[in-house]
């Protein structure tokens, strides 16, 4: 049983053979954190990890025991001002004007298998022999609430789920000001946090700090998870690397606004919270009214960052993702945006997919512009009905035209915002975030639909389903292109402002959920200018997310290896685009282009019919060669061998689940002058087996290979040689 608990000592012991999560119920009834880490053997008591110590000046909660103050224990789920005076994970206004609680434990269940969330995407299990739920409640008497924390822990994997709910039980009218979806205090501040930070075409850096005293967070406040920090951050110990030592991940299940904090104390203590961000958040609980948390996922790794990955890669790729896609390899595409923007009709479209049916792509996928009176970025969002100026035969013509050439079809959609150039908003301003007697914001012409209100959604949901139920779509690309602000709701009430921006959130999902629903052939990805909606949350709906607006080869080096810190590379929406780049005006061969795309699901955003022979040619042996290997690329264990964050050469691979094949991908953006050798030891072969290695036309054990590597060396100067140069790639095949 991967969930004990000790009555004697009211200690709940969570442990499988990774990691042991120990929390036991203190004395005045509260929930204390005692152990988080790699596992150990379990027993009746583990008291005397529950440090107490008489401090000067210290408020005590036990009359006559100057050893027990919140402030110094480690707890489980804290509140402010009851002698802890460090941020809390709740916070909630009492009618009398009151913050302060006192939830104490009042009793658990513990479940085979894992609840699903009620309006909320989160992982889940397909057996429930997978996974043990823990299930504690606490109570307050005076204001008559309860906490239930849930524990969800996996069999196989080292992940610990948590998330909270909260219901009010009594008649007082309540206001949750903060409601985070897990807290743990960890004992010292001897960690490097991890993040990944950036910007538009820039997403998902990976950055490194040492904990400090006091507060170190990431957050959002756009309404979107953003492209400026992601929802995950790690804490490491200074000697852990890529293969060795411990790590601890969080990762947050949810696409709105969020914050992800580690606060040290100056008694060294690291305390750890994730969920929904409080700034402009209130939520009221009138009696029987209840909230429920989004889901964090913690996972534990004694084996360094590539091993916290890898469990994050399976977990998200096997139980978040979700539908027929979700275990099958992706359709090779070829998108028209960079290829013709808005400057297209159905004829050119229809030559750009004769071209590809030709050079063995699968998918047509067409952009942004066939809507409305859509010429530009200045109208026509919101008006989801095809332009028959442009394609005078609808969506339905053209798809019909892109089946018979033997491909699928594809189609983009913006469904959360509108010009105002639309009809959409002369018939519904009102249905648009505006706050009274305020200037409104734009973000590329556009404003912001207001999902908090259901009409919305529903309608919404009513014009993309007409577009669908009318054509040949298996394929649709949701975009979203702007962040939020002046937030406000015509349909809610002055107290009920601070739901809306959550409430938001749940309107995007249940859209998904009713379009998932309702048309379960259909592969969704999702986008938000690029990468500034790619979390968790939006995996559940759509297996796979446009990774960055930035096409170019080098940039996404760097943005796709940190982005494989949590997520797989099936996810990773990646793909050749023409040159120079749109985004950095950079002239990069069009093998690397392709080298860099593989490792993702893979596809064109370029004008086929403008390319020479030869690059047609070469574009049909990338599209043969990643039909061959596209199994191993998305399903296999990938592994990070070099970072191109710390120098000039990248280099990852992938190795089947058999363990029969493997990909290495080695890339040196710039050429260097009479360099040394190199080489670089491989991962995750099977050591006994006998790989032959491309390139070197080599057989090679598997151990040799990882212990004493794979020879990368170049000319590096003098005669130019099988292409080197800047920009150069290599993809290494091992085969046994």
């Amino acid at each position: 049983m991967p969930i004990q608990y000790h009555k004697s000592t009211q200690t709940f012991h969570l442990y499988n053979e990774y990691f042991s999560y120990i929390i036991k119920v203190m004395k005045n009834q509260q929930l204390g954190q005692l152990y988080y880490g790699k596992r150990i053997n379990d027993h009746e008591n583990f008291d005397h990890l529950c440090e107490m110590k008489a401090r000067p000046m210290a408020a005590c909660a036990i009359e006559g025991d100057l050893t027990f103050s919140l402030e110094h224990l480690k707890q489980e789920y804290p509140s402010y001002g009851s002698g802890d005076m460090r941020h809390p994970a709740i916070d909630i206004l009492q009618e009398n004007g009151s913050h302060i609680v006192h939830f104490i434990y009042q009793s658990h269940e513990i479940i085979m298998g894992k609840p699903s969330l009620k309006n909320l995407p989160a992982t889940y299990v397909e057996d429930n022999q997978e996974a043990t739920t823990l299930l504690v409640t606490l109570y307050d008497e005076v204001i008559e609430t309860k906490i239930i924390l849930s524990y969800t822990i996996y069999e196989n994997l080292s992940v610990l789920t948590r998330n909270a709910y909260i219901e009010n039980c009594g008649t007082q009218k309540l206001v949750l000001n903060q409601a985070m979806s897990m807290s743990i205090d960890l004992p010292d501040m001897e960690y490097e946090m991890i993040e990944l930070t950036g910007a538009w075409s820039r997403e998902r850096s990976i950055r490194n700090r040492k904990l400090e005293h006091g507060i170190q967070s990431i957050y959002s406040l756009r309404g979107c998870s953003s492209n400026n920090f992601n929802p995950f951050i790690a804490l490491k110990r200074e000697n852990c690397n890529e293969y060795d030592g411990e790590v601890l991940g969080f990762s947050l299940v949810y696409s709105g606004n969020f914050l992800a904090q580690v606060e040290v104390d100056t008694y060294h203590v690291s305390r750890v919270t994730m969920g929904i961000h409080p700034h402009a958040f209130t939520w009221p609980l009138n009696q029987g009214e209840s909230f429920q948390t989004p889901e964090v996922v913690m996972v534990y790794s004694c084996h360094g960052l590539n091993a916290m990955s890898q469990t994050y890669h399976k977990l998200y790729q096997k139980r978040l993702a979700r539908g027929r896609y979700r275990d099958q390899v992706r359709p090779i595409l070829v998108n028209n945006w960079e290829g013709t923007y808005f400057d297209f009709n159905e004829d050119k479209l229809v030559n750009i997919a004769k071209t590809a049916q030709k050079l063995g792509i699968e998918l047509f996928v067409l952009d942004d512009g066939w809507y409305g009176q859509r010429q530009s970025d200045n109208a026509g969002l919101g008006d989801w009905y095809p332009n028959l100026e442009k394609l005078p035969n609808g969506i339905s013509g053209l798809s019909q035209k892109i089946i018979d050439l033997g491909m699928n079809f594809g189609i983009w959609f913006e469904p959360e915002m509108v010009n105002k150039d639309s009809d959409l908003y002369r018939t519904h301003p009102e249905w648009t975030f505006e706050t009274p007697n305020r200037h409104t914001s734009h973000g590329r012409n556009q404003y912001v639909l207001d999902f908090s209100n259901p009409e919305v959604v529903d309608y919404i949901y009513g014009l993309m389903a007409k577009v669908i139920q009318e054509s040949h779509i298996t394929y649709i690309k949701w975009d979203m292109n702007r962040c939020m602000s002046e937030v406000y709701s015509s349909v809610h009430n002055a107290q009920d402002q601070g739901k809306v921006m959550h409430e938001y959130i749940l309107g995007v999902y249940h859209l998904y959920d009713m379009l998932t629903a309702n048309f379960p052939e259909i592969l969704f990805e999702s986008c938000a200018s690029g990468g500034a909606r790619f979390d968790p949350g939006m995996l559940y709906y759509a297996p796979q997310c446009w990774t960055s607006d930035d096409t170019d080869a080098i940039e996404r080096l760097k943005i796709q290896y940190g982005t494989s810190m949590v997520y797989p590379i099936s996810s990773m929406g990646a793909h050749v685009s023409a040159i120079p780049n749109h985004q950095v005006f950079r002239n990069t061969p069009l093998k690397t282009r392709a080298d860099v795309a593989y490792f993702g699901t893979f596809g064109y955003e370029l004008d086929l019919c403008k390319l020479s022979s030869d690059e047609q040619q070469q574009i049909l042996e990338q599209v043969q060669f990643m039909k061959k290997y596209r199994e191993v690329i998305q399903f296999g264990t990938f592994y990070r061998l070099k970072s191109p964050f710390e120098g000039n050469e990248t280099v990852w691979m992938v190795v089947s689940q058999d363990q029969n094949t493997a990909i290495v991908g080695y890339y040196r953006p710039l050429q260097e002058v009479n360099q040394g050798y190199r080489r670089v030891q491989l991962m995750g072969l099977d050591p006994n087996k006998k790989y032959h290695v491309s390139i070197h036309n080599i057989d090679c054990y598997g151990d040799e290979l990882m212990n004493v590597g794979l020879m990368t060396s170049d000319s590096s100067c003098g005669e130019n040689k099988d292409g080197e140069g800047d920009y150069l790639s290599r993809l290494y095949i091992l085969q046994v």
